[in-house]
């Protein structure tokens, strides 16, 4: 649905795209990370065929970007960060400048503009002035413009920013939906929106792609770092020396000191590790049953795995 190949853009001097290249198959929602200056709104602004590639090709469904610009265009819809609204127009004015502007017929105007409202629930505000409306409203009328001509691609830059916790999650729900019958590229700053919105992952750092697959597949090809806490009514040595009898640990850190003032005073003594295992590998159980085995009472045991967070800040960091 979406090629891109060996994708340049430079300004001056600045190479703001560096040499990408990814495809989008049909019907999948895709995620698009990168810290601020990545390059993630000058590729998104070259797949709209709203600036132009210093180098490389973009083909929208088969339409090369540059070669034929109408053809791709009218398989993309575009919601940019700020949403390109006429605040002085109505909603309902507004759609239908839109769908002049993407000339859609007139004997069809009607039909998408009900459809588009009710998708993105502004019925309710049709007739009311956007710049009356709020940030959230104002986000659904922008997707509702992007969703004239039912193009076959949504192109969505930071859909959700600025929008309080209730909005984020209307509208997340609402690209969740529209990914049943679109092919979707969505850039956000909030990981957890992207990993619980998209099928599939592209992470750039500047300007080159870093990594692109799923949640879970980029957590395992990197190797993702999961620890397990694990407070012990036990002392240093001994724990170690039961930790080295349970297969798949990769190392032990101690990350509290032995209290030998307790030890003193005939009181527990309590220690505390962090455990890191090879591959990320759950070893809850095993560690469980080492220390039951060894008489060796748990007081408290956690687990803990790598997040989108952590895998984005180790392939973007500087």
């Amino acid at each position: 649905m979406i090629e891109v190949e060996n994708l340049v853009k430079k300004y001056g001097s600045h190479m703001a795209v560096d040499h990408l290249s990814f495809h989008v198959p049909e019907g999948q929602i895709y995620g698009f990370l990168g810290p601020n200056g990545a390059g993630k709104s000058t590729t998104m602004n070259i797949l709209t065929g709203y600036i132009a590639a210093t180098e490389g090709s973009v083909k929208i469904n088969g339409y090369d970007i540059l070669k034929n610009p109408e053809e791709a265009k009218k398989c993309i819809g575009y919601l940019p960060e700020i949403p390109p609204l006429y605040t002085d127009m109505t909603v309902k004015e507004y759609l239908k400048f839109a769908a002049e502007i993407k000339k859609i017929a007139k004997s069809e105007q009607g039909g998408q503009l009900k459809k588009v409202m009710e998708l993105t629930m502004i019925e309710d505000v049709s007739d009311r002035l956007i710049k009356n409306l709020s940030k959230g409203y104002k986000q659904r009328v922008g997707l509702a413009q992007a969703l004239l001509g039912e193009p076959e691609v949504l192109i969505l830059d930071e859909p959700t920013v600025g929008l309080d916790p209730k909005q984020i999650i209307e509208i997340r729900d609402l690209i969740r939906k529209l990914g049943e019958n679109h092919t979707v590229i969505l850039s956000s700053h909030i990981l957890s929106e992207i990993s619980a919105i998209c099928d599939h992952i592209m992470i750039i750092s500047k300007g080159k792609l870093v990594a692109s697959d799923s949640t879970e597949n980029l957590t395992q090809t990197l190797n993702a770092k999961s620890s397990l806490y694990i407070e012990l009514a036990a002392d240093e040595a001994r724990a170690k020396e039961v930790f080295a009898g349970v297969e798949g640990i990769a190392f032990t850190e101690k990350n509290l000191k032995v209290n030998d003032e307790k030890e003193a005073e005939g009181e527990e003594i309590i220690s505390a590790f962090e455990i890191t295992a090879e591959n990320g590998a759950d070893l809850r159980k095993d560690i469980f049953y080492a220390c039951a085995n060894a008489d060796m009472p748990i007081l408290s045991m956690y687990y803990e795995k790598s997040s989108l967070e952590d895998i984005f800040l180790e392939l973007t960091e500087v």
